[in-house]
């Protein structure tokens, strides 16, 4: 079947579904394979619960016409999200970098939706599959579309630039983030850069962050830049950190005036920025912007202020690098609150770096004042020094509900895969 043959039926059935175990009825089923799995073994299964078609890659399953046979499933579904996206001529913003990527498309959403219908990346969806399954939730009736991009290996965003066709792109940072895959820092940057080279190749737009001094050397040959910072800038403003969340004065385009957020840590000033500086563009009245910001609340492991018991913490327990994990901690050093406790996993996909990026960590650990320290993860073995350490959230949880803190601060931090979030939950 061809895509425009496929697109049809789409239509008619405009829910996309790849997975058997949060089926809805209707809506069209992909079979999508992969390491350990086949897709195409529950295509009956998914039509027996109510799908209207399965896409499938294997003919021999093909038992009735409900069933829609490809040369490959997620190929076709990527091929279905380009012709869709071929459909709209509204701006679409394409979001990527080693940290901040998903808070930024979130405030970024967030302002847009006070003008715009707009449509976003759910949570962090932003893989190969995540990518054509944002773009074909987009309905005829968005003003704008906000497309978050991850990657943790060369061509990975290029690919994706392919399927989101993007007029306007940020690059939130190229940190220390998936080194195993992109093998060091400039094949971050190399990575990452995949979007401002598909903005150049194309006469798009990008938002840069002037107190990144890299990324203006990366923008080389892009004549439509829309600049944010500290300094330097068309949109310029300055963190505030006078209590527990950030503030941000804004001092441009003839305004001065303050944002309040519910985001902990002054790293998330660049974010801020990047939603002011596109709220901006778009027409959309500072007083505005300043509302959307400020009734944000993240609820995604990210930067969020949690209170349990007694305690107070700083859960930013989604995702951690060495980039972000220095941000974390400096900040919480600085921060003006009682009776600090680090909670530190382990980061992940650091390759041949792992035992040079957590001994750098507990060395700059070192340099403060705690109350106490855990770290988690083989990551911190035989590296912990004077910590406490466990090999897994398991034991540190068990640790905790044994030897609960009391009216302290917390920090807690780690990769996805050290579920730290484990740690919070043994706190009454």
């Amino acid at each position: 079947m061809t895509i425009p043959e496929l697109y049809k039926i789409y239509l008619d059935n405009p829910v996309i579904q790849t997975d058997t175990r949060k089926l809805q009825p209707g809506g069209i089923y992909f079979a999508l394979s992969g390491a350990n799995f086949d897709g195409n073994s529950f295509a009956q299964q998914a039509l027996e619960k109510g799908v209207a078609y399965a896409v499938v890659d294997n003919p021999s399953l093909a038992l009735d016409e409900r069933y829609i046979v490809v040369e490959n499933a997620l190929e076709a579904l990527q091929q279905l999200a380009l012709h869709h996206r071929k459909q709209f001529s509204i701006p679409f913003i394409a979001i990527t970098g080693s940290n901040g990527k998903t808070t930024t498309k979130e405030l970024v959403t967030a302002v847009l939706r006070s003008r715009f219908i707009t449509y976003a990346t759910d949570g962090n969806l932003n893989n190969h599959i995540g990518v054509p399954l944002t773009i074909l939730k987009i309905k005829r009736d968005a003003q704008m579309a906000v497309i978050e991009m991850g990657a943790n290996h060369q061509k990975e965003i290029a690919g994706y630039c392919k399927i989101a066709l993007p007029d306007y792109g940020i690059i939130t940072n190229c940190g220390k983030a998936h080194i195993e895959g992109f093998g060091g820092i400039e094949g971050v940057r190399k990575g990452k850069g995949e979007l401002y080279d598909f903005i150049r190749e194309n006469n798009g737009s990008i938002f840069r962050n002037t107190d990144l001094g890299y990324l203006e050397e990366m923008a080389k040959g892009i004549s439509k830049q829309i600049t944010y910072g500290s300094a330097n800038a068309e949109v310029i403003g300055k963190p505030l950190m006078t209590g527990v969340f950030l503030q941000v004065a804004m001092m441009s385009r003839h305004t001065e005036t303050t944002i309040e957020t519910r985001l902990v840590g002054e790293y998330n000033f660049p974010n801020v920025m990047a939603a002011v500086a596109v709220g901006l563009h778009f027409g959309i009245g500072i007083d505005d912007i300043k509302k959307a910001i400020a009734v944000y609340d993240p609820d995604n492991s990210r930067s969020q202020w949690v209170r349990k018991g007694s305690n107070a913490l700083i859960l930013d327990a989604y995702n951690a690098n060495p980039t972000s994990m220095r941000a974390a901690i400096l900040n919480f050093a600085a921060a003006d609150l009682p009776h600090k406790i680090l909670w530190l996993g382990g980061m992940k996909e650091m390759g041949a770096d792992e035992e040079k990026e957590h001994s750098e960590l507990v060395s700059l650990i070192a340099g403060f004042q705690w109350d106490s320290v855990i770290l988690v993860g083989k990551e911190f073995a035989g590296i912990h020094g004077p910590y406490t350490w466990f090999g897994n959230s398991a034991l540190a949880a068990e640790y905790i509900r044994q030897h609960p803190p009391l009216n302290s601060s917390i920090l807690l931090k780690g990769s996805r895969g050290s579920k730290m979030e484990v740690l919070m939950d043994a706190l009454k």
